[in-house]
């Protein structure tokens, strides 16, 4: 069954690029600018068409698309240019790419809610493993965890991520007792040797967590954007690992990496739809991982654009001049080439290490 999750991988990773595309491109015909071309992938054409002012294109390099807008850069003098549309609707075009991947990932895990999953184990405490030392810390069968040092635990897997990532095994947790926020000061997350139900020996913490809510419209969508929210957590985290040089550039991987990922998981699902879920699941993560990652403030990036409009429109109103968008445009095409010499490097070290694996 590899090939089938190679191809379901490949279909979700180029859904999510058109899907981001669509996105602008919808955007920008609904307010009003020309689009000269709307373009699946990237490097030489295999083959398009034209209808009205737009060449449609599918091109040969899987790494990308775009949708490529009259005056993006430039003054062409043209007044449906995107340059000559209002600063509003700019951004309003610039953010529409990311927040289709978003709405795509939340559709995705509501469906999976609805439909296949069980709702996520809640962070309800439901018993105390003999010998834990969290009980006398005061913590009670029934209290919900609400935060570690502030950071909101939604469910119990947020609980065992924010755990994961503490400096010291002390913190300020935050629960729901009876409807009310309480407290716990210098609590004490130090795990213990402890036998769990089944009968198992292992460093626990000595917490049951069991919970789970009614499934329903409300909670299944409730968990679907709690989960993108999760999402897009876990993405700054790997940046600020990343940036801290907790990981290096051998653990990033490009579109070969995602999709040999996706393979294995699907390969290592206990059945063949249970392998589908799995990988759609992981799309779902893509899918919030590409919002977030493109909505950051680089050059060549929306956000990068979001940034220069920003920008522009401060410089706009203290001084009564436009910056020249010339110079925007030549900040962009130099970090695009940049931008694709460093996809190019990630696609050829992805390839080396699964040969060499």
């Amino acid at each position: 069954m590899t090939i089938l999750y190679i191809l379901l991988a490949i279909l979700i990773f180029g859904f999510l690029i058109f899907i981001h595309e669509f996105g602008h491109f919808i955007a920008a015909k609904l307010l009003g600018v020309r689009v000269n071309e709307f373009s699946i992938n990237m490097g030489p054409k295999l083959f398009g068409w034209k209808r009205g002012e737009t060449q449609y294109s599918f091109r040969l390099i899987p790494i990308g698309g775009y949708c490529a807008m009259e005056g993006e850069d430039e003054d062409t003098g043209d007044p449906r240019a995107f340059l000559s549309a209002a600063p509003w609707k700019r951004l309003i075009i610039l953010c529409a790419g990311a927040f289709m991947n978003l709405l795509t990932g939340f559709v995705a895990m509501a469906l999976l809610f609805g439909l296949f999953y069980q709702l996520p184990t809640t962070a309800k405490v439901t018993g105390f493993m003999e010998g834990n030392v969290v009980e006398a810390q005061g913590l009670q069968l029934g209290d919900t965890l609400y935060a570690i040092n502030g950071r909101r635990i939604y469910m119990q897997s947020d609980f065992d991520l924010l755990e994961g990532r503490l400096a010291s095994d002390t913190c300020e947790l935050t629960i729901l007792r009876d409807g009310e926020k309480l407290v716990l000061e210098d609590f004490n997350l130090t795990r213990a040797e402890l036998t769990d139900a089944q009968g198992n020996t292992g460093k626990y913490l000595g917490i049951y967590f069991g919970a789970h809510e009614e499934k329903n419209f409300f909670t299944v969508n409730h968990y679907a954007a709690v989960q993108c929210i999760d999402f897009t957590r876990m993405v700054w985290y790997g940046l600020q690992d990343l940036i801290g040089g907790r990981v290096g550039l051998r653990d990033m991987g490009g579109p070969v990496k995602i999709v040999e990922v996706m393979t294995e998981t699907g390969k290592s699902s206990p059945s063949v739809l249970d392998g589908v879920l799995n990988v759609l699941y992981l799309g779902a993560f893509i899918a919030v991982n590409l919002a977030v990652m493109n909505m950051l403030p680089i050059p060549a990036l929306d956000g990068g654009r979001v940034l220069f409009l920003l920008i522009n429109v401060v410089f706009t109103g203290i001084t009564g001049k436009k910056i020249n968008p010339k110079y925007e445009g030549w900040i962009h095409a130099g970090a695009m080439v940049l931008l694709l010499g460093f996809m190019a490097f990630i696609f050829l070290k992805d390839i080396w290490q699964m040969i060499g694996a």
